[in-house]
């Protein structure tokens, strides 16, 4: 099944996306299920060893809810921090956190997501191919945990 395009320019399109409910009600329900998927997808490192020997240091910013997570790939194992954090990230990344649930259960197609702009990055992009493992890994593991949480799909 080809990805879902949900995250349309038109008028309608916006119209109909803001009318529906928000699959986040607030940040800490949002916390909950990346914790989740973060403490999943860590339990088999093997799988992220490129992201956890990368040095990087990732800031994923959501919106609706407003959240922070930092995923640090300095070292293994892989750390992940909630909330805001001081200091500087290598690559930050801001997306709504819908987008971020319409992705990894694959309904929507990450490539397609950044080239519409409805990701915002900042920093090497070439560093952030790094993270491709990483988030693999999350959309393997979210389906079940999305629906543990009660998750609807788009």
């Amino acid at each position: 099944m080809a990805p879902r395009e949900c995250w349309a320019d038109s008028p309608f399109d916006q119209e109909m996306t803001d009318l529906r409910m928000a699959i986040f009600q607030s940040a800490e329900q949002l916390y909950a299920v990346l914790q989740d998927v973060f403490v999943a997808v860590a339990a088999d490192p093997a799988h992220i060893d490129s992201f956890t020997h990368s040095n990087l240091v990732i800031r994923m910013t959501t919106e609706a809810p407003v959240a922070e997570v930092l995923l640090d790939g300095r070292q293994p194992p892989l750390e992940v921090f909630y909330g805001e954090r001081p200091g500087k990230a290598n690559i930050e990344i801001t997306l709504p956190a819908d987008l971020l649930h319409a992705i990894w259960s694959d309904q929507v197609s990450t490539s397609e997501a950044f080239f519409n702009g409805k990701i915002k990055t900042k920093g090497n992009l070439l560093k952030a191919m790094q993270l491709i493992d990483l988030f693999r890994e999350c959309e393997r593991v979210y389906g079940p945990i999305a629906a543990a949480h009660g998750l609807a799909r788009l």
